[in-house]
């Protein structure tokens, strides 16, 4: 440890820097050990605990080169023993913060980023397949059961029980945390690509960044993306994932104009969005396809390509949009999927089919909260002629939707609805 900075005897010298330090960085400090635990409060205490153990050291044995990395690799480790002895809260929360130490005390490995590697972590054999991403989503990511739930088309409730349920499991099994080799990644692909995906999404609904909760998500699943298509370059479908995300948010400041309220795709104007992005997904989703092996992902940005394209040249491509959805709906076959292919099938044959199409889901709870399809149906209705039933499902999208912009929107729709029958 050098003495650069403070002498050996140089208590006030200490003192001083660590009061500067203190100033300066107490609140990246706390942040940083928060990102493992998700508890700022025990951050807190740890950094408290660095702080003493600096005024008790620093004078004695010389100020560190770095004063800043010390009080974190202390803090760090003041945090894991917290861990390891604490007899209540999260065991999984606990272990991977243990396991997040020790990949940070490596320093180098098989993953480049500590998250990543965290995601892989959480996709143990012993897991059944459906829990994965939910349990990366909240004791890696951050977010909250009832989010995790939205995106899962779940009750809130519905989806607390099943994380409760995984988590015992792990405990009373012995399912051990630890990062998988390179070898193994692939095999272990699938539920971190959704991970990636269903956190962007979660971003996306928020595009003005009102919600401190959501406001960095896109940029973080982005950033995990990227570093899966470098990690695995010759996976196509995270070269498929990273090209989705790069089509959606190259549009991302389109869908609002200079009032704030909400511009539906087909309003947009081409010239606003972002061409470079739009570039590299292309390039993207074209590596992707030469390895002929389709997959979700590649058939989302497939689709969100083709959405581009008739934007931008005015050309009609719906019959085009039908098959990439019949093929994402034999692929992965979800409600959502069903909604969007009816829309795509409503401007191919007509409103009547697209409600057609919907009829066998008419029933599915997993749509009963789930705003798209409201408005949805309130559209397709309403282009077929049955105002009073569009007009009831408009007031339930209306309900379901949390964003400001888009409830305006919809409102809109309702009121020139209710006019035009009138």
């Amino acid at each position: 440890m050098s003495s650069s900075g403070c002498g050996r005897d140089a208590d006030g010298a200490a003192r001083s820097i660590a009061e500067a330090l203190a100033r300066r960085s107490y609140g990246k400090l706390v942040a940083l050990l928060a990102m493992r635990t998700r508890d700022v409060a025990a951050a807190e205490d740890a950094l408290a605990d660095a702080f003493a153990a600096a005024l008790a050291d620093w004078p004695a044995r010389g100020c560190p080169a770095n004063p800043e990395a010390w009080l974190m690799t202390v803090a760090r480790r003041r945090a894991i023993d917290g861990a390891r002895h604490r007899r209540v809260g999260d065991d999984v929360v606990n272990q991977l913060t243990i396991l997040a130490d020790e990949i940070d005390e490596r320093e180098a490995g098989a993953l480049p980023d500590r998250r990543l590697a965290l995601l892989f972590a959480c996709t143990h054999p012993a897991l059944e397949a459906a829990i994965r991403t939910p349990l990366m989503l909240q004791v890696v990511l951050g977010l909250e059961a009832k989010t995790i739930a939205s995106a899962f088309l779940m009750s809130p409730a519905a989806m607390s029980k099943r994380l409760v349920r995984a988590k015992y499991k792990i405990r009373e099994a012995g399912i051990p945390f630890s990062v998988p080799e390179r070898e193994e990644l692939p095999g272990r692909l699938a539920a971190v690509l959704e991970a990636a995906y269903a956190v962007y999404a979660q971003g996306w609904t928020d595009p003005v960044g009102c919600d401190s909760g959501l406001r960095d998500l896109t940029g973080e699943a982005l950033f995990l993306a990227q570093l899966l298509v470098e990690l695995l370059p010759g996976e196509p479908e995270t070269l498929g994932l990273l090209a989705l995300m790069l089509y959606a948010q190259a549009r991302c400041d389109a869908r609002r104009d200079a009032m704030g309220d909400y511009v539906p795709l087909s309003a947009q104007d081409p010239a606003t969005w972002n061409a470079p992005m739009l570039e590299a997904a292309d390039r993207l989703l074209r590596r992707a396809n030469t390895f002929n092996a389709i997959g979700r992902f590649q058939l989302e940005a497939a689709l969100q390509s083709a959405h581009v394209h008739r934007c931008q040249t005015h050309c009609p491509n719906w019959d085009e949009v039908v098959q990439l959805y019949d093929a994402l709906l034999a692929t992965a076959a979800s409600p959502v999927v069903a909604v969007n292919r009816a829309l795509a099938l409503a401007e191919r044959d007509g409103p009547q089919a697209a409600l057609d199409a919907l009829e066998p889901y008419a029933d599915d709870p997993r749509l009963a909260d789930y705003q798209p399809y409201w408005a949805a149906r309130a559209d397709l209705l309403a282009r077929a002629g049955a105002t009073a039933e569009a007009l009831g499902a408009y007031e339930l999208a209306i309900g379901l939707e949390r964003d400001p912009a888009v409830r305006r929107f919809l409102q809109r729709k309702r009121v020139e609805l209710s006019s035009a029958s009138s």
